[in-house]
């Protein structure tokens, strides 16, 4: 972006509280929303962990409605009807998502659903001819309570599936949903509750919230303001990245997460997402070889930066101060920025454990990745 081009920033983000021990106050937060009841949305292993759901009870106290503990990675429509009735049964108004993307996601489908005006058989159909569901005028709020780093809780998109065997449908069908009303109205980061996510998760949704960070900057969408936020979250986790090579503590995730806070702050904006190239091959790779999101950056991010930076500038000089690896530090004052970067894409990476190639990732086969082109 040059200095005198024009921009126009429209982005209305949830009220965002950060903090250690910070779900305590979500009674309170709700109440700040005019809402009574929260639904909480969530997967099955963490709506089985008592050191996330403890807290999460204790904190909505005479506001919890009750907790929906059957969200997955495929984010199905039909559990996003069962939710939308368990919210309605509950008289819950609010949904709480407790989790990681596929929990935040679906708590958004459900929302829709519940707001609509359409039968569940018509909202499949509408799916499995349009890719999408119609947002209603007044969806159903919900509350982000991230437990991984991928960035969900800034986001206004929403991945959903459906399978025949669910009766919506007639053949496989999926797509998404992406509106300004389905942004989070309030997103709450509690370090505690990240750290109780094992290792192996963290890692793989860090790299995902990390690349967002990084098309940010080059993402024909940016402006001024997600220059700036995604710079200085790229630089938080440049420094904290390292320390998911190991189990981290909350002390430890602290920089990690105001990193994945800032990176994905207006991100996701009605005028369009800054998802570029590495989230198009990390999602081709996530459909055709059903890996993790974040596995799939981590092996392709460093070989596909350097393919951007062979074809465009790519902002590189940029993304080497975020990621402080510019000048005689990096190799000196003639080193190309642009191998700096995919250098120290590369350290992060392997500093967490991540593969560095798609042949050592369980579950891809080579036969995919025509398709996955």
């Amino acid at each position: 972006m040059g200095p005198n081009r024009d921009f126009r920033f429209a982005y209305d983000p949830p009220v965002i509280r950060y903090g250690a021990g910070s779900v305590r106050d979500l009674a309170s937060e709700i109440g700040d929303l005019d809402r009574t009841r929260g639904l909480v949305v969530t997967g099955r292993t963490t709506g089985g962990d008592p050191d996330v759901m403890d807290p999460v009870r204790h904190g909505l106290g005479g506001r919890l409605a009750g907790v929906f503990a059957e969200t997955t990675a495929s984010k199905r429509l039909a559990t996003a009807v069962k939710c939308a009735g368990r919210a309605r049964d509950t008289d819950a108004d609010v949904l709480v998502a407790v989790g990681g993307g596929s929990s935040i996601d679906l708590a958004r489908v459900a929302s829709v659903v519940a707001g609509s005006e359409y039968s569940s058989e018509e909202l499949g159909s509408q799916l499995a001819a349009t890719g999408t569901l119609p947002v209603p005028d007044d969806p159903v709020p919900v509350v982000a309570v991230p437990t991984t780093l991928a960035g969900a809780g800034l986001s206004m998109l929403a991945g959903v599936t459906a399978d025949p065997a669910s009766g919506l449908v007639s053949e496989p069908a999926g797509g998404g949903v992406g509106d300004p009303r389905l942004m989070a109205t309030l997103a709450v980061y509690d370090p505690q509750l990240v750290a109780e996510t094992p290792r192996a998760v963290l890692a793989g949704s860090a790299i995902n919230g990390f690349s967002k960070g990084v098309e940010a900057l080059y993402a024909s969408t940016r402006t001024p303001i997600t220059d700036a936020t995604a710079s200085r979250g790229l630089g938080l986790l440049a420094e904290g990245l390292p320390a998911l090579g190991s189990p981290p503590d909350a002390g430890e995730l602290a920089p990690v997460i105001r990193g994945v806070l800032l990176v994905g702050y207006g991100t996701s904006r009605p005028s369009g997402t800054a998802f570029s190239v590495l989230h198009a091959i990390g999602h081709a790779l996530r459909v055709h070889a059903d890996i993790q999101l974040g596995v799939a950056h981590a092996a392709v991010a460093p070989e596909a930066l350097t393919w951007l930076f062979e074809s465009v500038d790519g902002r590189r000089e940029l993304l080497a101060d975020a990621l402080d690896v510019a000048g005689s530090d990096a190799g000196g004052p003639e080193t190309d920025p642009a191998d700096a970067v995919a250098d120290r894409v590369s350290e992060l990476r392997d500093a967490i454990g991540l593969p560095a190639r798609l042949r050592d990732v369980d579950g891809v086969d080579r036969g995919v990745l025509d398709d996955a082109a």
